[in-house]
């Protein structure tokens, strides 16, 4: 991957950049010498991981994001722009998940989880690729998952509605963004070891789930964050509308243990 020098440091901004894969990412961005920017509802959150990233010779900063809101979006967009003068790259991380039955699946958090995974991901590609039009060149990453592609379990009717959405939103961009040098591509993460799936996944959940999986176990960060380090490069100038799976095998895997 090449490494910007510093005169043409790129900026990258990571939304839900404070935690997990966003924070990972975040780690590799700034190894790689971008400017990067944490950005996350939980601000102490973002600015603590920011600071790690200065603390080991990093460029980076923490920004107020709420997705969910889209003034918020408008502010930190803007902010971006009076700062930096630039966004070269947007991975969009931030997302939510709650599990309830499909006939019970309560209204509200349908429409939140589709405000924020989808809604707050096309508002902030929007804004990022008015900022990245004008240089010409731009890489936006948007994190999915294998929930978009098939059902994984029960009771992830928005989660899985609202990454399918992300699929099929990120091609549109592709498209209509090429002509402005911009590439547009999502990862598909299978089962990742972070703070929500902790929280999310029962142990007898994750026993089924690695069993699913040819590799028979979870994956990590670093694993999700690599994926998205080729996307952003100039390497991947000519990749553009694709969705990679990072799942270990699952989407490929049919009946197992014959």
């Amino acid at each position: 991957m090449t490494t910007p020098h510093n005169s043409e440091r790129r900026v990258a901004l990571v939304t839900g950049g404070a935690m997990g894969i966003g924070a990972e990412v975040c780690r590799r961005l700034a190894a790689a010498g971008h400017q990067v920017l944490v950005a996350d509802i939980d601000l102490d959150v973002a600015q603590a991981t920011a600071q790690a990233l200065c603390a080991t010779n990093g460029h980076a900063a923490a920004l107020a994001l709420d997705v969910g809101r889209p003034e918020s979006i408008t502010l930190a967009f803007e902010q971006v722009k009076r700062v930096h003068g630039r966004c070269d790259i947007l991975v969009n991380c931030a997302g939510i998940a709650k599990v309830f039955p499909f006939i019970d699946f309560p209204l509200d958090n349908f429409i939140a989880t589709m405000n924020i995974n989808v809604t707050g991901t096309l508002l902030c590609a929007q804004a990022a690729a008015r900022l990245m039009q004008h240089r010409r060149w731009g890489r936006i990453v948007n994190i999915a998952s294998v929930a978009g592609m098939r059902a994984v379990g029960s009771g992830r009717t928005a989660y899985g509605t609202s990454k399918g959405a992300v699929i099929a939103l990120t091609r549109q961009m592709a498209v209509e963004l090429a002509e402005h040098g911009i590439t547009a591509n999502a990862v598909a993460p299978g089962p990742v070891d972070t703070p929500m799936t902790q929280a999310l996944h029962t142990e007898r959940f994750r026993q089924e789930y690695s069993k699913a999986i040819p590799m028979n176990r979870y994956g990590t960060t670093g694993e999700v964050a690599a994926a998205v380090m080729y996307l952003v490069s100039d390497d991947a100038s000519y990749t553009s509308g694709v969705v990679l799976p990072v799942d270990g095998g699952f989407l490929a895997s049919g009946a197992r243990g014959l």
